[in-house]
């Protein structure tokens, strides 16, 4: 029994095949780019070429993720928030607290021992402590985004980004930079404020609950990773490819439906 996910992001588009089975069958990350419906037909149809596949073996399909009503090849439309927390009870069964830190927001979501959401906390209004807002700095810096994570953790001095905006974040590097602070220092700095913004989501649901566990692009950069468990006192959990939770858990709902 064959079933798919398909998470349309902002930045990125994951498609995943599920075989009630055999299990994970493989998935796909493409860049979403301007037009997001093209994009998620592309991906399903990548992931299923690769085991020779093709959309009438597919039972079921759902969508999730901001633009999960572009696909209209999908049988449901399901929120990032319940597919998300549906992934990583899967993967994770003793996590109680998700951290999911996206393109374009930032969602901690609490859950209980059956992976069922309790409540949640979400930034979406503003792309501070987002992918966005680690990729302006990047560009700001002059720096690799694969290579800024790394920098962060030969820190000497703990700098404070202490805007909440983007584009005045982005000014305050910009004059750290000119007053000669190091490189280091200052991409650290960046860590830690989305660190303390994501902190502040994790107060308002009442505290940091274990175990905790990490997803989304941003979990691939290993700096916001150490701010984060600094912040929080407590260590997180990982999966393999931390982009394609929201894919899984559209894939395990779409099994649920057709068992």
């Amino acid at each position: 029994m064959l079933v798919a996910g398909v998470d349309i992001g902002s930045i990125t588009t994951e498609a995943l095949l599920f075989d009630k089975e055999k299990g994970l069958l493989g998935y796909t990350i493409l860049p979403t780019g301007a037009d997001s419906r093209k994009t998620a037909e592309a991906a399903l149809d990548k992931v299923l070429a690769a085991p020779g596949k093709n959309r009438s073996d597919v039972s079921y399909i759902i969508a999730t993720g901001c633009g999960r009503k572009r696909a209209e090849f999908a049988k449901e439309a399901v929120t990032e928030i319940t597919c998300i927390a549906r992934g990583v009870s899967f993967l994770f069964p003793d996590a109680r607290t998700i951290i999911d830190i996206g393109g374009q927001d930032t969602k901690v979501i609490r859950v209980n021992e059956r992976g069922r959401v309790l409540e949640f906390e979400m930034n979406d209004k503003c792309a501070a402590g987002t992918g966005r807002f680690v990729e302006v700095m990047a560009n700001a810096l002059n720096v690799e985004l694969g290579k800024i994570g790394e920098l962060s953790l030969n820190h000497k001095k703990e700098l404070t980004i202490s805007s909440i905006c983007t584009v005045f974040a982005e000014s305050e590097v910009i004059s750290l930079v000119s007053e000669g602070q190091e490189l280091e220092d200052i991409v650290y700095g960046i860590h830690r404020a989305i660190a303390d913004r994501t902190m502040g989501l994790i107060n308002r649901l009442g505290g940091v609950q274990e175990k905790v566990v990490m997803c989304g692009g941003v979990a691939k950069n290993i700096g916001v990773v150490k701010a984060l468990e600094k912040t929080l006192g407590t260590s997180m959990q990982f999966y393999e490819e931390p982009q394609i939770v929201g894919a899984l858990g559209a894939a395990l709902l779409s099994l649920e439906k057709v068992s």
